[in-house]
């Protein structure tokens, strides 16, 4: 028997009606038509999430104090009200199915434009959708949206859903479960759980997202354990790989503007420090960076001093940019659907369209349960093609992302630019949770597909959902850069006025290791950069892998040092550890004093390789402190004290001094300097919102 999927006997066999022999029949029948097993396990459990639903009202409606135990209630007979009642439900079981397999045959599953009410002719609503249409807020503006999915090339299709539409037939719902005899009228009066639940809801407004998310937060981070003060004798060298993310501090911004401080686990220190431009000198001759070094008294704890290493790598002037093989990598799973994901990522890649010229050319590549090429390479001065491809994403369903990145890498590798750009800019939430899923096989595959000497940079977005210990992972494997978008205009920073410092890398594998000197540093401790340490060994090692410079990006850091004799060393806290037993009267608890008349406080080495290059070069500066004090350090050096600070403010660190939101708003204000972007009167912005939020 070949299944109709128009016959009410395919409702009627999903809700356990048939006779055994019927059952039988449409049994072999439904095995046939996987369309038909979709509709069947879809019907199935929304009858029983209906069922739990009706369950849970009753009980409510009948216990008023938490300390009684209900009585088991009585078997009631089947009045006719309440056969009648039950009629009218698989009635509308009926009407829904009939609806599912009409928009399957109509080509797809009709769309939502914002509000997520159904787009019903005039005349047709139901009386609880013209109540909701009365009565609902307008929703957050966003792009149009095509009424139907577009067809990947080199794709596989996805399962069908006749229920993709389902939170909007659950509206109508509402109405006909209170209009049937026996009652149920409080299903009509509170919020129907299972418009958030069913698969494919309508795009959200942020409101709506906030509302559904905020009990289920599955946002990670990876764990931070602050780097400590360490003697100079017997650790004299300090090494660590440079950084240029920036994610933190987006991310951090979009917590205290939502009225929230940020886990602990969610500061980096160093990405909020180089958020930021400081006023560094270009580089000279042929490095492909300028090292600078200079110190201060250090603002949270005096007698100690502030150093800070700056870098300034050489700026490319937009039309010197060379030719650009980029692949968009575009997670367009269904966690991907409200407004601050998908369509903030589909604005944010236009402003990058906008800049583009003949010479580049762009792949879109998505993924969800399946990956597509959404756009084949296409030259940049074709706009509206790939403008079109854009505007044609939709979200829905789970999250392949180790198959989109292999996708993505072929995409750029078969049309790899020798001399050029050749980069996969991948944007999600992180939440890969089909296909290879595991994070260590994910930094696997990234570090093996960075061998084809094609970069990467992440952008997160998403909020709940975010993956950001993913995310960091993957473009630090990836030879790349890690933003997060929290608004279009922290896209048009990254893209825009950005944009060569995210696209154009100047050297990799940019390592940094600092020697102090012992008869002038009794401790020393790097502020950030836990997850870039590197061991002593590794700086010489051309294998080991490290962190990348862009075109015009400015990289600091910052140690924050205890002079000898000064009488707050913290390490002569630290127990100290058992003599050596196999190298004589030698001890690490009392190494031998240094000799010698050095007036150096350190020595900077530093090591990078060319971007298309193996064996790295070395750049060596010195830094003699002159015990200047901090009311005279530069407007940099004086917002960078405070970026760090509020850094450590907001973990609550141990070494966070004796500083407070009041001190940092007062050295930012000092540091503010030209500003020209604003950046810095944003950051002061957000510092006195964080000191409100404590003050609460």
């Amino acid at each position: 028997m070949k299944i109709n999927l128009d016959d009410h006997k395919l409702t009627a066999y999903a809700l356990d009606e048939l006779s055994d022999v019927e059952k039988s029949e449409m049994e072999k029948a439904i095995a046939q038509s996987p369309e038909a097993q979709a509709y069947v396990d879809e019907l199935r459990e929304f009858s029983l999430q209906l069922k739990s639903e009706y369950d849970t009202e009753r009980v409510s409606e009948g216990i008023h104090h938490a300390n009684i135990i209900p009585l088991a209630e009585p078997d009631r007979p089947w009045t006719p009200s309440r056969r009648l009642a039950l009629a009218a439900v698989l009635a509308f079981f009926a009407v829904i199915g009939m609806v599912a397999i009409a928009t399957l045959k109509m080509g797809g599953i009709s769309r939502f434009a914002g509000s997520g009410r159904m787009n019903l002719p005039p005349g047709n609503e139901t009386p609880a959708q013209i109540v909701e249409a009365e009565t609902e807020s307008e929703p957050v503006a966003q792009s149009s949206v095509p009424a139907a999915t577009p067809v990947y090339a080199n794709s596989k299709p996805a399962a069908k859903n006749p229920f993709a539409d389902a939170a909007s037939v659950a509206k109508s719902f509402r109405g006909a479960v209170a209009a049937a005899p026996g009652g149920a009228s409080s299903f009509a009066a509170r919020q129907f759980r299972l418009e958030q639940t069913l698969a494919a809801p309508a795009p959200p407004t942020i409101s709506d997202t906030q509302r559904s998310r905020q009990d289920f937060n599955t946002a990670t981070y990876d764990h931070i354990e602050e780097n400590p003060f360490l003697a100079a004798t017997s650790n004299p060298l300090s090494t660590f790989s440079i950084d240029v993310d920036t994610a933190s501090y987006s991310n951090t911004r979009r917590f205290i503007e939502s009225g929230a401080l940020p886990p602990k686990d969610a500061v980096r220190v160093e990405e909020m420090l180089n958020y930021f431009s400081y006023d560094y000198p270009q580089p000279k001759g042929d490095d492909p960076f300028s090292i600078n070094l200079d110190s201060t008294s250090c603002p949270w704890e005096p007698t100690h001093r502030l150093v800070r290493i700056g870098l300034k790598g050489r700026e490319i002037a937009t039309d010197k940019r060379p030719a650009s093989n980029l692949v968009f990598l575009l997670d367009v799973s269904g966690s991907m659907m409200p407004p601050e994901r998908l369509p903030l990522i589909k604005q944010s890649m236009r402003l990058l369209v906008d800049k583009l010229t003949e010479n580049d050319r762009v792949a879109i590549v998505v993924y969800a349960g399946a990956s597509g090429l959404a756009l084949p390479p296409t030259s940049g001065d074709h706009k509206e093609q790939i403008l079109s491809a854009l505007e044609n994403l939709q979200a829905g369903g789970s999250t392949n992302g180790a198959e989109g990145i292999e996708l993505a890498y072929k995409t750029a590798a078969d049309n790899f630019i020798k001399g050029g750009v050749n980069r996969v800019i991948l944007a999600t939430d992180g939440d890969f949770n089909i296909g290879v899923t595991n994070q260590g096989d994910l930094v696997r595959l990234i570090e093996e597909k960075a061998k084809s000497g094609v970069f990467l940079s992440v952008l997160g977005v998403g909020n709940d959902n975010l993956k950001d210990s993913t995310m960091q992972k993957l473009a630090d494997k990836g030879n790349g850069n890690y933003a997060y978008l929290d608004s279009l205009d922290e896209a048009r920073k990254v893209l825009v006025q950005q944009m060569s410092g995210t696209l154009v890398t100047i050297a990799k594998d940019v390592k940094i290791q600092v020697e102090f000197n012992p008869a002038r540093v009794a401790s020393y401790r790097l502020i950030g950069y836990e997850k870039r340490m590197l061991r002593k060994e590794d700086f010489n090692n051309d294998k080991i892998d490290a962190g990348e410079i862009g075109a015009g990006h400015t990289v600091t850091a910052l140690y924050e040092v205890v002079p000898v004799g000064a009488g707050s060393d913290p390490t002569t806290s630290v127990p100290s550890a058992d003599p050596w037993k196999y190298q004589g009267t030698r001890s690490v608890a009392a190494p031998s004093t240094p000799q010698n008349n050095s007036s150096e406080m350190m020595t900077v080495k530093l090591r990078y390789k060319k971007p298309d290059g193996d064996k790295s070069q070395l750049i060596e500066r010195t830094l003699t402190d002159n015990e200047a004090k901090f009311v005279n350090a530069s407007v940099d050096l004086k917002f960078a004290a405070a970026v760090a600070e509020f850094g450590m403010l907001l973990r609550n660190s141990d070494y966070k001094g004796n500083g407070t939101i009041g001190a940092v708003l007062e050295w930012a204000q000092e540091g503010k300097g030209a500003d020209v972007n604003g950046y810095r009167a944003g950051f002061i912005e957000m510092a006195r919102k964080a000191q409100s939020l404590t003050k609460g």
